[in-house]
This record gives structure tokens, sequence and C-alpha cells, in this order.
């Protein structure tokens, strides 16, 4: 856990999404589930104790952006969302990445009026892709809805669109 964790997440990607048309139904199936793309744009700064992006869901009509921030007090990050359909920042979620290389992070939150535990998992990162999944726990993090899915590639300089 360095303040460069999330250096590797500079450039541009392409993301194929995945989620559940409702974050708070367990049941299986994949009917329960809805995938579009996206565009992220991510760059660090403060010499990589920072980290932020914006990414676009094109068929979707809405775009969002995290800002991550390391703290060398307490070797976590800090990670915050906003969405321009809320046009609010969403509370943190907290943590940092193991020696296996996967970043875990949690925090507290709420869904269409229930409070959630929330829970982000950074994992199979190499040069040129990652994984991030959200999950949500409406019993404190005894059991986990996982509800979203990003798969990130990213673009070559042959593929980028300005």
């Amino acid at each position: 856990m360095t303040n460069n964790d999330f250096a590797f997440f500079t450039g541009t990607y392409d993301v194929a999404n995945r989620w559940r048309k409702d974050f708070l139904d367990p049941t299986e199936g994949d009917d329960r589930w809805e995938e579009f793309p996206g565009i992220t744009r991510a760059f660090v700064h403060f010499d990589g104790a920072a980290s932020f992006d914006e990414i676009e869901f094109p068929t979707k009509g809405f775009s969002g952006l995290t800002l991550r921030l390391f703290n060398p007090a307490t070797a976590q990050w800090s990670l915050y969302w906003a969405s321009k359909r809320t046009g609010t920042l969403f509370p943190p979620v907290t943590g940092s990445f193991g020696a296996d290389g996967t970043g875990v992070f949690h925090g507290d939150d709420e869904h269409d009026g229930r409070k959630v535990r929330a829970r982000f998992i950074w994992s199979g990162i190499t040069t040129d892709r990652a994984h991030w999944e959200q999950a949500f726990s409406l019993d404190n993090g005894r059991t986990w809805i996982t509800n979203w899915h990003m798969d990130f590639a990213r673009r070559t300089a042959t593929d980028r669109v300005a």
C-alpha cells in the first residue's frame, strides 16, 4: 500500500459494465443484470497520492467521476464518487491494496432510502486491464449483494478518440 497504488489507472479505458437492475435484489439469473458500455479517462496527481477519473455511459445518458486520495498517516485510500445525475458527492469508501494487488474499500452509504454498507474491490490489475466491483450489505457486512462489475481495457494510442 503506497501512494502510487492507482498509478496503473492512468489513461483512457473502454469499460464493459454489468449491473443489477435492482441493486438490492440478491436473486440470481442473467435477467437480473444489464450490460452497457462506458469510457473513462484517468489521471494521477500529487505525485501519485491522488487519482481522478471521469466516466461516461453513452447509452445511459449520464456520467460520473471518482476522486481517490491517499492518507499517509493511515496508509489508506479514500474513494469519493459523484454522479452527474445527482450532482452530489457520495460518502467515501476507505481501504488499501493487499500484498496480492487486490484493493478492498468499505464505507457507509444509502441506496433507495435504505442504509447500506458499501464495498469496492479492485482486482485483476495488469498494465492494460483491471476489474472493479461494487457490493452492498444490508446487515453490516455479514452478507453482500454484488451489484456492479466494470471491466476496464486500456485504449492504445491508435484507438483513442479525442
